[in-house]
């Protein structure tokens, strides 16, 4: 029996198939503030699935999700109480945003432990599971996105840039300069917080980056070692090998 598989995130959601085994080759994609009963019609005609796993943080779309999928198939929505396959060393565990919980649950087999998860999107969060199997807490910060659009909202000549990796430290332009302090700086976020996590953490953590700024982050930061952008879905069929 192959399972839907949804991560509900801030921009975007992603859908995808899986069964006990793998993740199958379909799969789809939603802008979030798109997300209705129509829209999620036109995604899922002729898709074949039994059962349905959710991981969401936007409680309004949620709702949407519940009431289209509720009473036609078994709904199972990702919290701190679903089979993770781990202990949660945490002293209020449902304040862990599902996607945290999905990608923790997706890093045991696909990578081991200990580990910490960077999932590069709307806000960037590290999550990290130690060798027990337990996830011990982690970090939020702006992402890499809300961090560079604030100086556009916030200052009156400052426009507006795409980010890219920038040709040098030395900006020539306003928004080269903005490309530095965006990309740079960002970089230099992500690996102070990864020293100081690891000189908490006993072990050598194998670091995984996913998450839309994954790929332009990670290539300036050896200290991550590999990419993964599947590990919140396979996360999900994970957990619901063990709930269906």
């Amino acid at each position: 029996m192959a399972w839907l598989l949804i991560d509900n995130s801030n921009t975007r959601t992603k859908f995808a198939l899986g069964d006990a085994a793998r993740l199958l080759p379909w799969s789809g994609v939603l802008s979030t503030p798109d997300i209705s009963p129509e829209s999620l019609a036109r995604l899922l005609a002729g898709v074949d699935f039994g059962a349905v796993i959710i991981c969401s943080v936007v409680p309004e779309k949620a709702a949407i999700l519940t009431d289209y999928f509720a009473g036609k198939w078994p709904v199972h929505f990702l919290t701190a109480q679903s089979p993770l396959g781990m202990e949660l060393d945490y002293p209020q565990p449902t304040q862990i945003g599902a996607d945290r919980l999905a990608n923790s649950a997706g890093v045991l087999s696909r990578h081991g432990v200990p580990a910490i998860i960077i999932d590069f999107g709307t806000a960037v969060t590290f999550d990290v599971i130690s060798a027990a199997p337990a996830y011990c807490g982690g970090v939020i910060a702006p992402g890499l996105g809300a961090m560079s659009g604030y100086l556009t909202r916030k200052t009156a000549l400052l426009p507006e840039v795409e980010l890219a990796e920038p040709a040098s430290a030395i900006g020539k332009s306003t928004v080269q300069a903005m490309q530095v302090g965006a990309v740079f700086g960002y970089r230099g976020l992500v690996k102070e917080i990864i020293a100081r996590i690891c000189s908490e953490l006993p072990g050598k953590p194998r670091i995984i980056a996913t998450g839309g700024d994954a790929a332009l982050i990670a290539h300036g930061v050896p200290e991550i070692d590999v990419i993964d952008p599947d590990i919140t879905l396979d996360g999900l069929r994970q957990v619901a090998a063990r709930v269906f």
